[in-house]
């Protein structure tokens, strides 16, 4: 008998909502479908402004929760809908929301997702796990990254040690020694597609760089390259985990403003495109046994992005994660179908070597729907 969940998933970059299908019946889950739900213009500006400090933020931010919900909630009942799933037939909902602030480091760390669950549960009539981040952080951690766990259950393997590497917003690493005794080790890496989005978006008014094709034709600037990866958190031990508070447009250009000459547009695409690269690969590189390098997440499709990764890291095998039954881009929302599969059977849905918990917990809250 199927068992149905769905798994909500919005990044650093909020291109939309991403929703999952995802099937729990058997031994390995299996992705059913997975379908990408733009936000309205006016409510991406509001979230944009929400990243930031600005007037008027909680008011803003309350209009923002239940405005995000209902488009998660309305995804959710259009891709059920477009495979003839009936709500009664999913067991939960698992919803990362949007993030909005993510502060992970202090006595007082925090991490902010939006998109109300209560709101979600009473539009589709469905169970809601959500909030996955605040008890890791209770417990000493970082909240993030948490896709680890679900890398572990699918992606690990007993012969192979491999390393997952999600390119969304922000990039980050899971590797999965085969040696059972070795510790999962997961954190972010630095900025993945955030800053490669808004820079083309300000000089092409595109919103992303299609396959890499703009940056691909100029060369990195190896001053600005050189000045970018002086950022104390490429050097940083892990745990540790980052967003757009620490990466953002306004960082990069006060590099390219201290440079000795000024880079074309272009060429700094090509430098931010290198910044991901090589900050992925420092870290890559440093696990010795590694034979296979899987990448997920929009970063995938970005084919330029793909050839400067394998080309430095030559001594392992890169594919997307495709090559292992699960759509690269479909990897994070199935993630949370998976937390929310975890909470409703009590598993824990965090590793804490990669987030910095005291110790692996069942995360989320529970939202029923009646």
């Amino acid at each position: 008998m199927s068992q149905f969940y769905l798994g909500l998933m919005s990044g650093t970059s909020m291109d939309g909502v991403d929703v999952a299908i995802v099937d729990f019946s058997e031994l390995h889950p299996r992705l059913l479908d997975c379908q990408t739900y733009p936000y309205p213009p006016e409510l991406l500006s509001d979230l944009h402004r929400l990243c930031k400090s600005s007037d008027n933020e909680i008011e803003l931010m309350g209009r923002a929760d239940r405005a995000v919900a209902k488009i998660f909630a309305d995804a959710s009942l259009q891709l059920l809908k477009s495979n003839y799933i009936n709500q009664n037939q999913v067991i939960a909902i698992g919803s990362h929301g949007q993030t909005i602030r993510h502060i992970p480091e202090g006595t007082n760390s925090f991490s902010i997702q939006i998109g109300d669950p209560n709101t979600i549960a009473a539009l589709t009539g469905i169970d809601v796990i959500a909030d996955f981040r605040r008890k890791d952080i209770a417990l000493g951690g970082q909240g993030a990254p948490l896709v680890p766990a679900f890398h572990q259950a699918i992606f690990s393997h007993k012969q192979k040690s491999r390393v997952v590497v999600n390119i969304g917003g922000i990039s980050n690493l899971t590797y999965l020694p085969k040696n059972p005794k070795d510790k999962i080790i997961g954190f972010d890496t630095g900025p993945g597609n955030t800053l490669l989005d808004m820079w083309c978006h300000k000089h092409t008014g595109k919103e992303y760089d299609d396959k890499g094709k703009w940056a691909a034709q100029s060369s990195a600037d190896p001053e600005l390259l050189l000045s970018l990866l002086s950022h104390p958190y490429f050097s940083a031990p892990a745990p540790k985990s980052t967003g757009r508070e620490l990466f953002n447009l306004a960082w990069l250009e006060q590099h390219i403003a201290q440079l000795s000459h000024t880079p074309n547009p272009q060429m700094v695409q090509a430098t931010l495109v290198a910044l991901t690269t090589r900050s992925i690969t420092e870290q890559v590189i440093k696990f010795k046994d590694v034979e296979e390098v899987y990448i997920c997440g929009g970063g995938a499709r970005n084919e330029f992005l793909l050839e400067e990764l394998e080309s430095e890291l030559h001594e392992c095998e890169l594919f997307t994660t495709d090559e292992l039954g699960v759509t690269a881009d479909a990897v994070e929302a199935m993630a949370f179908a998976w937390l929310a599969y975890a909470h409703v059977n009590k598993m824990p849905g965090n590793i804490a070597s990669a987030t910095g918990a005291s110790k692996e917990a069942i995360l989320g809250t529970s939202c029923p729907a009646n």
